[in-house]
């Protein structure tokens, strides 16, 4: 593997996967499912925390790789309303490294720099007082950004998050503030994280850590309808590297192509078709024409 090769070997590799990668479309969205932090703080005999700690690093990195691309919306999966069941220590542990890293990101120059505008995603009510003044805090300071975005899924499920944006316009129906006839995919997409309008663009690209390949109940709306690509990569989270990354990426470009080589034919075909049968068509009215003379 990788790991085990010379660091000027990795080096080149890495350099040559971003050559071709920039040479090519750039997903405009990227959606990750960020796991493995607590197998690979088990498998080093460590606390939970600990593979938290190193996972957040590893974020940080994304968040810089990304920028380094031209991405222009990065959503990490920080915390789902599964993860709730988990003890309170872990709970405690992981939302209070949520909050110091919400305020980093605040105080950060490399924020203001990239002009990144960050938005927690989410059931943000059910979390702690303190990690909630955080995540306004820095959307706040962030608000007159525009270049890159941070999405953090935090307190996130799909399913619900669809269930409370149709509860939000059933609402309005009551009220009389929206009619039935009115209602379609920009009207649900408007409802949904964040709040307040600005709806997340459909997603180019999933990547889950961690040897599962399964999406665990993220962004099914800006996801599924856009037939975005899938990357399952095994290396837990705190192990992804900017190989792995680039990979992502290539796959998506890979994929972007192969649906254009396939709209190319189809149009290839159709007008192939279209031609036999215009002379078809062309040689019956001669032959009716030939007839009438």
């Amino acid at each position: 593997m990788l790991k085990h090769i010379p660091p000027w070997i990795y080096k080149g590799y890495e350099r040559l996967l971003t050559q071709e990668v920039k040479s090519a479309r750039i997903p405009r969205h990227v959606a990750i499912i960020m796991d493995g932090n607590r197998r690979y703080a088990r498998r080093l005999g460590q606390m939970a925390a600990f593979g938290h700690m190193k996972g957040a690093n590893v974020t940080e990195k994304v968040i810089e790789w990304s920028c380094e691309l031209g991405i222009e919306h990065l959503t990490i999966y920080a915390f789902s309303t599964e993860n709730f069941s988990r003890s309170d220590e872990e709970k405690d542990r992981l939302f209070e490294l949520i909050r110091l890293k919400f305020d980093e990101i605040g105080e950060d120059e490399r924020t203001h720099e990239r002009r990144m505008r960050v938005h927690a995603i989410g059931d943000t009510d059910k979390l702690p007082e303190m990690l909630r003044e955080s995540i306004k805090n820095v959307e706040l300071v962030t608000s007159g950004y525009d270049r890159f975005n941070l999405n953090v899924a935090i307190a996130y499920g799909g399913r619900q998050e669809i269930v409370q944006a149709v509860k939000e316009i059933a609402g309005m129906l009551q009220k009389g503030e929206i009619e039935l006839s009115n209602i379609n995919e920009d009207t649900i997409s408007s409802h949904l994280y964040p709040a307040g309008g600005s709806a997340l663009p459909d997603v180019d690209l999933i990547i889950r850590t961690g040897g599962d390949e399964r999406v665990s109940n993220f962004l099914p709306w800006q996801a599924n309808g856009n037939e975005c690509a899938s990357y399952f990569c095994a290396p837990f989270w705190p192990e992804f590297r900017k190989i792995d990354f680039l990979r992502s990426i290539r796959v998506y470009q890979t994929r972007v192509e192969e649906r254009e080589q396939h709209a190319t034919m189809r149009a290839a075909h159709f007008f192939k078709a279209l031609g036999k049968a215009e002379l078809t068509e062309i040689r019956h009215s001669t032959k009716i024409e030939g007839l009438h003379q």
